[in-house]
């Protein structure tokens, strides 16, 4: 008898136990109009920049923390926001949408999942690791984001610098080309992203 009560008393214990460090998720859908990517890639003559919008994603949290997500890009969204209409901005996007480039036609998504989420000691500031998918190519990366909680409405930000000749973009790359000189474009590039949930 004795037995069966402290055997009851141990498995009354474990779930008890089980249960606080179970802390319930919560799937947090990405407000896409309110959210944006921004790219900046540099040049030897300057640099270009513009916009990407986001086709869908959620953040994943566990008692208010960040513990994983996912955001999908969408490609032909791409602009270009330092060239005015009829001065280049027309020519350059659908050259950054062609098979130079990210060929988006073929690949029209990127894909960001994240795969490990590591607190840096304040909260809502956290050292993120994820898988980037770019042309069907996946890369490992590591990046630092905070996030903000607001009374509506709550927004992640984050920096990214990215190497294109990872996911096969190598057009006027002069680690794959040689004698560009001016033409020559560089390899990595950066983006600035704002996600809004």
């Amino acid at each position: 008898m004795k037995t069966l009560f402290y055997s009851s008393l141990s498995m009354i214990a474990f779930s008890v136990l089980f249960m606080s460090f179970n802390a319930p998720t919560e799937s947090k859908s990405v407000n896409i109009e309110q959210s944006n990517v921004h790219w900046k890639a540099y040049k030897v003559t300057g640099s270009h920049e513009g916009d990407l919008k986001l086709q869908s994603g959620s953040l994943v949290f566990e008692d208010d923390i960040l513990i994983g997500g996912e955001v999908i890009i969408d490609m032909n969204s791409i602009t270009c926001t330092d060239l005015e209409a009829g001065m280049g901005k027309e020519k350059l996007e659908g050259h950054l949408k062609s098979d130079d480039f990210f060929a988006t036609e073929k690949y029209p998504e990127a894909r960001l999942e994240i795969t490990q989420v590591i607190s840096r000691g304040t909260p809502g500031d956290y050292k993120v690791v994820g898988d980037i998918t770019i042309k069907d190519k996946t890369e490992s990366i590591k990046f630092n984001t905070v996030v903000t909680p607001g009374e509506t409405a709550s927004k992640a930000v984050a920096s990214l610098t990215l190497d294109r000749t990872e996911f096969d973009v190598r057009y006027g790359s002069g680690s794959f080309f040689e004698n560009l000189g001016d033409k020559t474009i560089y390899d990595e590039f950066e983006l600035q992203v704002e996600i809004q949930f």
